[in-house]
């Protein structure tokens, strides 16, 4: 079984979920899991986590990311992006460039964004598009998201080409239609590409085509991130041979269990492997009793 990350580029037309079924065709494996949706027109980085990668899923579901979308303002939609159905066209010949601007920057930062009905969330049980085909609008709590960064590539009015760092969470739809009421205007999304997840990046994605052919060249682990290299800021540390049984069962391990490790302060991360210099598992250091703690056992079996 393979284990670690593969940076995909998704291509448009492809659900994440088609990704890990195409992946599990391609590699013969079924424990493949993705890191957070990507709706189905949108292309860029799906980072895919592979056998014990799958453990590292939720972790990276929570990386900040990184779009490159087009606004396009003068129209709103019930789904918020080009492909819905249009609500409400404005005309946008007033317009300046300066008023789009600054109204633009004003979402960096903190705000509250409310979830479009037409997204993956789920409400009573019931997820919020499965509603909304169905004729339903419920109300939704806004969630506090942050906006850490917006360039702007192109102003091209009506359109906007921009690019977003962004909190887990946030929706680059709802974030259109929201610069679009500002204006008075409308707005909704006409293109996104995610452009960086965590620490991967477009220019390091792969194809599912691409995976494929590295895949028949046996040539697939060249894409692969192994797991322990996702905590590489964590010092390396390695268990003595008497006390590898335990690190794999997860008991707390003493100071003189560890070696090769310079000790760092309290609650300190150390990437424990075993003498042949396999990974085992992410431990803590914990000052105040003077042993290392489990934080996620990663290759419990030999």
């Amino acid at each position: 079984m393979i284990h670690g990350i593969l940076n995909v580029y998704k291509e448009k037309g492809y659900t994440s979920h088609d990704v890990v079924a195409k992946l599990r065709g391609i590699i013969g494996q079924k424990k493949i899991g993705h890191t957070g949706t990507l709706d189905p027109k949108a292309a860029g980085v799906l980072p895919v986590c592979l056998g014990k990668g799958t453990k590292l899923c939720e972790l990276l579901t929570d990386e900040d990311k990184t779009y490159e979308a087009v606004l396009l303002l003068g129209k709103k939609t019930d789904t918020q992006d080009i492909w819905g159905e249009v609500l409400a066209e404005r005309n946008t010949k007033t317009l300046t460039e300066e008023a789009v601007t600054e109204a633009v920057f004003s979402f960096l930062g903190e705000y509250a964004q409310i979830p479009p009905m037409y997204s993956a969330l789920k409400v009573n049980g019931k997820k919020l598009y499965e509603l909304a085909r169905s004729g339903q609008v419920v109300e939704r709590k806004s969630r506090r998201v942050k906006i850490h960064d917006i360039r702007l590539l192109e102003v091209s009015l009506p359109r906007v080409r921009m690019s977003v760092t962004c909190s887990k969470g946030t929706y680059i739809r709802t974030l259109c239609d929201d610069i679009g009421e500002k204006l008075g205007c409308g707005g909704c999304m006409e293109e996104l590409t995610r452009t960086r997840a965590g620490r991967f990046t477009v220019s390091d994605s792969r194809t599912l085509e691409e995976i494929r052919t590295a895949f028949e060249r046996n040539r697939l682990a060249e894409l692969v991130v192994p797991v322990d290299v996702m905590f590489s800021e964590a010092a390396k540390a390695y268990v003595e041979d008497e006390w590898e049984t335990s690190a794999r069962n997860g008991n707390l391990l003493p100071r003189e269990a560890v070696r090769e490790c310079t000790m760092g302060e309290d609650g300190e991360r150390v990437r424990l492997y075993n003498s042949d210099g396999h990974f085992i598992a992410l431990y803590r250091w914990k000052e105040e009793v003077r042993e290392y703690h489990l934080e996620k056992m990663f290759f419990p079996e030999k």
